[in-house]
């Protein structure tokens, strides 16, 4: 029988690997709302729509992952209202954003179609934090949610 630090080592690696498996979905999807953009004419503040766009669905998405998973938080400490579990599930998500904004941002500066229109062919450094602001927004949001849904489930709320 697993102890509940194996099952939540486990669930962890489950959504680490669930994570890892999305970057190359969240890049197709990209492209494609960045091609429905363009075959629509809406260029204007498509880079920024279309970040806002995916990252907004795949936190969702890992989210309602996360809640398939058999974690036991029994075994969570939980310190200052933060779960234990939530700052080791967040962890899967490093460097995530930063190399998806990356793509996005080559994708863009390499786009005949975009290089029409300065502001989203190549974003300036005012144009990408806008975009930094909202994602972390998002980020903000998705943390609070992966927490809360621990703290839910500890013993201290039964």
């Amino acid at each position: 029988m697993m102890t509940s630090s194996q099952k939540n080592a486990d669930s962890i690696a489950q959504f680490c690997r669930y994570i890892a498996e999305r970057k190359p979905e969240l890049k197709k999807q990209y492209e494609h709302l960045l091609a429905q953009d363009l075959s629509r004419q809406q260029w204007d503040g498509c880079f920024q729509r279309n970040v806002v766009t995916v990252l907004e669905q795949t936190y969702d998405d890992a989210l309602a992952y996360l809640k398939t998973l058999p974690f036991d938080c029994t075994a969570s400490l939980v310190n200052r209202g933060l779960s234990e579990l939530t700052k080791q599930v967040l962890t899967a998500f490093d460097g995530f954003v930063d190399e998806f904004l990356l793509f996005v941002v080559d994708k863009h500066r390499t786009s005949c179609a975009l290089s029409n229109f300065p502001d989203e062919h190549k974003p300036d450094k005012t144009y990408v934090n806008q975009v930094m602001q909202d994602i972390a927004g998002l980020w903000r949001n998705f943390a609070l949610d992966v927490n809360t849904y621990f703290l839910e489930c500890s013993p201290l709320n039964p």
